[in-house]
């Protein structure tokens, strides 16, 4: 983000406060603010990831992407008066962190007068994030905490959408998420999980609410941008556990790919699209689902990898 000189490269009339590296674009603020939204709008569109008649569950952790998501879909909601919206927000039991960011989540909800939930790790699992980890460092299993944090967050979001009777389960991936987790999965040489990362997931069972990511296409600077001239209140602190995820080092990569090459994101994410029906198709009976003989929800294996998890620290 940068001030310039010149007049907005889209309305040619007011002075442009971004410069869009990777297209060329100077945008002032009402036609950056705009291009977020139709970005987002053109993304739903593209993909169809929503009918008029729509319950939509939003996750809302009360970060920058989720209160950015929520915001642009109340609106574009508007137009759709049979779909209705729901936030829920997934609180992990991290002392000292998530207690702002639940706040903030409630205010966002209130403000744009959409229905909020709250479910806990404890209340569902049994356990908090913190009390999985202290067990894990005593066992010695060498996990990190963001590898249970992902797996159970995934199963507590599906258990909360279905909870509130959802059609969708709207999460906030933004492109730079996105890229990064292509990425990992293809160095961690995770073929099945590439194949199910879709924008939109086409895996059907009855006890699966389908997942999409309206935010896929949009930068996280543009994210956090957008939040940022919309006035919109956000959590910013990092995550305490961040440090020990492979996650950041993915990131600076991209990020210093993105600065001499702009467009590396894109590129990534593409390509990813273009493979996916070559990936669905080789492992098609191994990204279908069956149910969990432990808990009974839905997973590619016989055990979810939850209840894999929760086993290992419990045993």
């Amino acid at each position: 983000m940068g001030k310039f000189q010149t007049l907005c490269t889209k309305c040619k009339k007011s002075p442009a406060i971004f410069f869009r590296k990777y297209s060329g674009e100077k945008l002032c603020k009402k036609c950056f603010l705009e291009s977020v939204e139709n970005r987002v709008k053109g993304t739903i569109s593209r993909f169809k990831m929503f009918r008029e008649e729509d319950r939509i569950a939003v996750g809302v952790s009360g970060g920058k992407d989720s209160v950015a998501l929520l915001y642009i879909l109340s609106k574009i909601e508007r137009e759709f008066p049979k779909s209705e919206l729901i936030a829920i927000t997934i609180d992990e039991g991290i002392k000292g962190y998530r207690e702002e960011s639940l706040r903030i989540a409630r205010k966002i909800a209130k403000d744009l007068d959409v229905e909020h939930v709250v479910f806990s790790f404890k209340d569902l699992f049994g356990y908090t994030l913190d009390s999985i980890f202290e067990r894990s460092l005593k066992k010695e299993i060498r996990l990190a905490p963001c590898t249970y944090c992902g797996v159970l967050r995934r199963k507590a979001l599906n258990l909360a959408a279905r909870e509130v009777n959802a059609s969708k389960l709207a999460t906030a991936h933004n492109l730079d998420d996105e890229a990064q987790t292509i990425l990992i999965n293809f160095l961690r040489g995770d073929v099945e999980r590439l194949a199910r990362l879709e924008p939109i997931q086409s895996i059907v069972h009855p006890k699966f609410v389908p997942r999409v990511k309206p935010l896929m296409e949009v930068p996280e600077n543009e994210v956090s941008l957008y939040v940022y001239l919309r006035e919109l209140d956000f959590f910013s602190a990092p995550c305490p556990y961040a440090r020990y995820a492979l996650r950041g080092d993915i990131r600076d990569f991209l990020n210093k790919m993105e600065e001499k090459r702009p467009g590396t994101k894109f590129i990534v994410l593409n390509t990813h699209l273009k493979l996916l029906p070559f990936l669905k198709q080789a492992l098609r009976e191994k990204v279908s689902l069956q149910e969990c003989i432990i808990c009974g929800e839905p997973t590619p294996h016989k055990i979810c990898k939850a209840c894999e998890l929760l086993q290992r620290i419990q045993n």
